[in-house]
């Protein structure tokens, strides 16, 4: 069946965001001009690149720098002395560093995350709320779901993924947490995002997630509240 056959198609490929995704997006903003409603839209897919989209949002982000020069980033890790390193094009936690200023492989590193300089990144500071959970808060059609799935890291560990052994907890949304959603909310809707993920360490904003974000499975199995539900009154 042609695309524009289907009531509503969604796009729930993960990244990495290489460019058959991007063959991907263009594909469906064609379907998406014959008539096919199509969440997320594909052009704000494009656009919203999941770490550089919260550079949107500057008043709820860690500090952070996005460049590829290493003398950047060391001067950033002196600063800051514990940072995060993350690539800008991957998901669940994969090839993410962290790096303290006593490091004696932080040169290696960095020629390792930039390929010698020619690849950008995102350095942010290191949260310690971190240990309380990565916090994924998701947003259908610019309202929050009642609650967050706080990713908590296996010890040892700085990542909370699920994926990477982390363990994922529901829990209410905090006054803070409301106040980043009902910010971000109704400029996503407007940019064609029915369906986003907000990571949140602490009080800070970490990434958007706009092209797979998931908990809904483990909000519902820790809670009863069907964020899949909600979705679906959405689209109709």
């Amino acid at each position: 069946l042609p695309l524009h056959a289907f009531d509503a198609v969604l796009m729930r490929k993960d990244p990495p965001f290489n460019m058959e995704y991007l063959y991907s997006t263009y594909l469906l903003e064609l379907a998406e001009k014959q008539g096919t409603r199509v969440i997320n839209s594909p052009r704000s897919i494009r656009d919203f690149n999941e770490k550089l989209a919260i550079t949107r949002f500057p008043q709820f982000m860690p500090p952070t720098l996005v460049t590829r020069q290493e003398s950047l980033i060391m001067e950033f890790l002196h600063q800051h002395r514990d940072i995060i390193l993350k690539p800008l094009d991957s998901m669940g936690g994969s090839g993410i560093f962290r790096v303290h200023d006593a490091d004696h492989n932080v040169n290696v590193i960095l020629e390792t995350m930039t390929h010698y300089g020619t690849r950008t990144i995102m350095v942010q500071r290191f949260i310690p709320e971190i240990v309380k959970g990565d916090k994924r808060i998701l947003l259908i059609a610019g309202k929050p779901v009642p609650y967050a799935l706080a990713r908590i890291p296996k010890p040892g560990e700085t990542r909370g993924n699920l994926n990477t052994g982390g363990t994922g907890v529901a829990q209410p949304l905090s006054d803070y947490d409301k106040k980043i959603a009902e910010t971000l909310g109704p400029e996503l809707v407007e940019q064609g995002l029915l369906l986003v993920g907000l990571d949140v360490i602490g009080d800070c904003l970490t990434e958007i997630n706009v092209t797979s974000p998931t908990g809904m499975q483990e909000i519902y199995k820790q809670t009863g509240f069907n964020a899949a539900a909600m979705m679906i009154d959405a689209i109709e």
